[in-house]
């Protein structure tokens, strides 16, 4: 099984699709990867050999943040934005949609599950 950026590939999978289980490599990016380092996409992962593996390691090293460089780097940015109380900031820290979708409707992903407003009043009428 080859371990690569502190993430287990799975082994049945096809290498460029195996990639994009590591945080921040995309499809497009996993084969530049394999070209960059001359290993061929289409392989299955379980058929590497171990300086197949080296070699998409160091590719990927080169490239850029992966995964926990990248997720660390991702949140000092809102916390950035959350600090200067900018409206992208107020945003995050309210957990509503940050790049203008609307709220008055839908943005249920992001507001979570609707609260029980109409129930409730009918709870505190039928006491009174």
């Amino acid at each position: 099984m080859a371990r690569i950026a502190g993430v287990d590939l799975p082994p049945q999978k096809r290498l460029w699709v195996g990639l994009t289980s590591i945080y921040g490599i995309g499809q497009e990016r996993a084969r530049s990867i394999c070209a960059k380092a001359d290993v061929d996409h289409t392989k299955k992962i379980k058929d590497l050999t171990e300086e197949e593996v080296n070699r998409l390691r160091q590719a990927i090293e080169s490239e850029g943040r992966v995964e926990g460089d990248l997720r660390k780097e991702i949140q000092m940015n809102i916390r950035r934005l959350i600090e200067i109380q900018c409206y992208r900031g107020l945003r995050h820290r309210r957990n509503l949609p940050v790049r203008g979708q609307r709220t008055h409707t839908n943005a249920r992903t992001r507001k979570g599950p609707r609260k029980g407003a109409v129930a409730a009043k009918k709870k505190t009428m039928a006491r009174k």
